[in-house]
């Protein structure tokens, strides 16, 4: 069955702390090597959570809540509404308004999952697995992601399959990995479809098909998750599943690189740096090679330093100004995350 063009899930990192490319770099799943021996992964973090649909306004980065309207919210949830308690939940853990305070976030998503909120399940699952706010429990955890899984919360079905792939808080079974990352991507989650991706290149689970790799990866770039967007750039650099076309590599790499991911940043640099897609061009290569080791791409360090060793005086005072202004733009910028991810497999894709 073909990628379908599903709606993408309205969805919001949980916390500061997961917005860090370190953070990005724990979490991969999908498979991506890059071609200078490094290899990259993508996954699709349990650091998801839907926004009530109601007041979702109080919930805007940056956004002033008033007294009266934290006092109207915690009423409502005090008083058993549901989309209250989720909604007040997901205040405390990201701080909206409030201090971050993970053992109340897990109360009020307590209340709200006991309802049956699969948002509010979702969120608790991610407290459970990763020991925020309540002691780390993996099999809770797993618990939750299947209560908020068969509602159909797809972010929760990507991170249940996560733990039946691991066999954390559950007993290992590719069987039921797969059933459920087929859930998500299906449903139109795009870290749902770049994991299902990541089975079908490495064949776990599946048949190996590297064509139903791209076709995946495809359908999640399209989403703009930057790590499926990566992948793809490669697959086209590579021929693999898809014809080579280096051209559909360096447009890949881009958008990948623009939104922020460090390996597709390096794989511009490299494409740059050969001339492969995009016109030869060490300023540019020198610029995201930067922003790369800027986000501590060690192999980008070593290339910024051979490059600047066959640039020209002029070429380098450009690129380092170019280089400078677009890293302290896109770092301050990084704060609000562009796209929502959970976790995954390290297969890597052979060379």
């Amino acid at each position: 069955m073909g990628p379908p063009r599903g709606k993408t899930i309205f969805s919001l990192a949980l916390a500061r702390g997961m917005r860090s490319r370190s953070a990005w770099s724990r979490s991969a799943w999908c498979i991506a090597s890059l071609i200078l021996t490094f290899m990259g992964v993508c996954q699709a973090p349990s650091q998801q959570v839907q926004l009530p649909r109601d007041d979702d306004e109080v919930l805007t980065p940056g956004r002033e809540v008033t007294t009266t309207q934290l006092l109207h919210l915690r009423q409502k949830a005090e008083n058993g509404d549901s989309g209250a308690q989720s909604m007040l939940g997901t205040m405390y853990m990201r701080g909206l308004g409030i201090p971050q305070d993970y053992h109340q976030a897990a109360k009020w998503f307590e209340d709200a999952g006991a309802q049956g909120s699969a948002d509010a399940q979702l969120a608790l699952g991610y407290l459970y697995e990763y020991g925020k706010g309540v002691k780390q429990d993996l099999h809770r955890a797993s618990r939750n992601y299947r209560a908020a899984a068969e509602q159909g919360q797809t972010t929760a079905a990507n991170n249940l399959g996560f733990l039946y792939q691991q066999g954390k808080g559950v007993q290992k079974n590719l069987g039921l990995a797969l059933h459920w990352i087929r859930f998500s991507a299906e449903h139109g989650n795009p870290v749902g479809q770049c994991n299902l991706g990541s089975l079908y290149l490495s064949g776990r689970g599946v048949p190996k098909s590297p064509s139903e790799a791209a076709r995946w990866y495809l359908a999640a770039a399209e989403q703009n998750l930057s790590q499926a967007q990566n992948n793809l750039a490669l697959m086209y650099f590579k021929g693999t599943g898809i014809p080579r076309d280096y051209a559909q590599a360096a447009i890949w790499a881009r958008r990948a690189a623009e939104r922020g991911n460090v390996l597709g940043q390096a794989f511009l640099a490299y494409l740059y740096e050969r001339g492969l897609g995009v016109p030869l061009d060490y300023v540019a290569a020198y610029m995201w090679y930067s922003a790369a080791a800027a986000g501590g791409n060690a192999r980008s360090s070593k290339r910024l330093n051979d490059l600047s060793r066959v640039m020209l005086a002029q070429q380098l005072i450009t690129a380092r100004t170019q280089a400078s202004a677009w890293v302290a733009e896109h770092l301050k910028a990084s704060n609000t995350p562009s796209e929502t991810d959970s976790v995954a497999i390290t297969e890597q894709v052979q060379r």
